[in-house]
């Protein structure tokens, strides 16, 4: 998550400075490899996630 840090680390130095943030390619693949990988951890948790089902029995007995 370097490069994720390294962005929000520069978005905020330069918030209400100026409009543009320029990265080199290297650092903006990076950039992007990361939030890939963490869509895709999402996804797949997600995806794996089990929902349990809870099985509920009323009985009310006998009436007379």
């Amino acid at each position: 998550m370097i490069h994720i840090n390294r962005f929000v680390d520069k978005v905020s130095l330069v918030e209400g400075k100026k409009k543009d943030i320029i990265l080199p390619l290297e650092e903006a693949r990076g950039l992007r490899d990361e939030i890939v990988k963490l869509l895709t951890e999402l996804h797949n948790a997600k995806a794996n996630k089990k929902e349990d089902v809870i099985k509920v029995e009323v009985t009310g007995g006998k009436f007379k």
